[in-house]
């Protein structure tokens, strides 16, 4: 007797290689940084913040000019789009959703504000000993001190949020939602038959995304530099 298997669906495109390069990119960084000016690395912690606003200069532009569900109108929702997602998960359901469900972009918009809040401030702070901001001599004392404090202050948010998103990406493997090999692959498993067909292929989306990445990299690259040697 022969029966039919269900057809099982291929994994879905999602993350162009830019997304996930930046995605481990910043993970890597904004931990040296964290790790780096805790233990008074400060020349470390100043360099790497560089990188880090480097980064947010390419994800901005990538937000606006990058892949499909790398664009910032494909991910973030509106409120009653959120809170019903919300409920969703409250009540135990956790559909796969393609690229950034509502909450995770919640998340990724906090996370870009805090280091954006984060790099801006630390271009104008200052540690009262040796090592200052490149912008901090065109600012008053007083208010390079009271950036310095925002600075600071804004370190505890980000490293709350990073506690969040870890949480999240525990809770969405548990629940048998793959997200990490999916920002490692670019292909994300068990979403509908409609979004896997509607789903662009690898090749033609890379080919598109390499051009713009490398250029928004460079500029990214040349204002970062160009603020450290001013």
């Amino acid at each position: 007797m022969v029966t039919d298997k269900p057809e099982e669906i291929e994994p879905t495109y999602i993350w162009d290689v830019p997304t996930r390069l930046f995605h481990w990119g910043l993970m890597c960084v904004v931990a040296t940084s964290l790790i780096a000016g805790e233990f008074g690395y400060m020349d470390i912690h100043v360099i790497s913040g560089h990188v880090v606003l480097a980064l947010i200069v390419f994800r901005l532009a990538w937000g606006v000019f990058g892949g499909k569900h790398a664009r910032f109108s494909d991910f973030i929702k509106g409120p009653k789009t959120v809170l019903a997602y919300a409920k969703r998960l409250i009540s135990g359901d956790t559909p796969a959703h393609r690229g950034h469900n509502p909450m995770g972009a919640l998340s990724v918009v906090g996370v870009l504000a805090v280091l954006i809040v984060q790099v801006t401030t630390g271009l104008f702070a200052n540690d009262e000993i040796l090592t200052e901001g490149p912008l901090a001599a065109e600012v008053s004392q007083s208010t390079s001190d009271y950036l310095t404090y925002i600075h600071y202050q804004s370190g505890y948010v980000l490293y709350g949020l990073i506690g969040l998103h870890l949480a999240a990406v525990l809770f969405y493997t548990i629940k048998g939602h793959p997200i990490i090999l999916a920002m490692i692959s670019g292909k994300m498993h068990g979403l509908p038959e409609n979004d896997a067909i509607d789903s662009p292929s690898p090749k033609k989306k890379l080919h598109g995304s390499w051009i713009a990445a490398i250029i928004f990299a460079g500029i990214a690259s040349a204002i970062a530099f160009a603020i450290k040697t001013y």
